[in-house]
């Protein structure tokens, strides 16, 4: 499967978590991931286990990033 298609698959599962503000494709040193943006990175253990990132989707590693509130420029 194709990363696109593997993060379309997931992406609205993935949207309606808790602090997720959203989700792209990106790179990890030389290799393909899906990336997810956060409001603020929290520990494993200050989530109930269905808020959860996955670590893979679709077969790619997931990478979890921290980028604050966004708002639109105006």
């Amino acid at each position: 499967m194709k990363i696109t298609s593997a993060m379309r698959r997931c992406e609205e599962q993935i949207m309606q978590l808790p602090n997720v503000t959203g989700i792209g494709i990106g790179k990890k040193g030389d290799k393909d991931v899906i990336k997810v943006f956060v409001k603020q990175k929290l520990p494993e253990s200050a989530l109930r286990p269905h808020e959860v990132i996955p670590k893979s989707l679709g077969g790619y590693d997931v990478d979890v990033e921290e980028i604050g509130i966004v708002t639109a420029q105006v």
